[in-house]
């Protein structure tokens, strides 16, 4: 499975971007696929996560309410709605699929992924 990020840019703030994760590859049926931003300076931290099948969803706290997650079952692709960008929300933001299991919580754990697209860069100007 690959997984291709795309979609970032350079905004103004208060501006919106979609981002897009397509997977490619072997048939591609994870159990949930998630959203990590790495900031200039910052350790790469959880933004949002959806299961493939229920479309059940969790956000990040700097994030609820701005941020959407969604998914294209017939374009295996996984989108993040992002509203009302703030200047911290700069950063490279990752897709990435895990096969297993994950509670609310499991989801947000980034080492427990299983295949990872290579990022795409958010600029927020202010």
């Amino acid at each position: 499975v690959q997984l291709q990020a795309s979609g970032g840019g350079l905004v103004q703030a208060g501006g919106s971007l979609r981002l897009s994760c397509a997977a490619s590859g072997r048939t591609f049926s994870p159990y949930a696929v998630g959203w990590f931003r790495l900031a200039p300076g910052r350790e790469r931290v959880f933004v949002a996560h959806i299961t493939w099948s229920g479309g059940t969803t969790g956000y990040g706290d700097s994030v609820k309410g701005r941020f959407t997650i969604s998914r294209d079952d017939s374009r295996n692709t996984v989108y993040l709605q992002m509203n009302s960008l703030k200047p911290e929300d700069t950063a490279v933001y990752y897709c990435a699929a895990r096969n297993s299991f994950c509670s609310d919580y499991g989801c947000r754990i980034q080492t427990t992924y299983d295949y990872w697209g290579q990022g795409t860069l958010v600029t927020v100007s202010s």
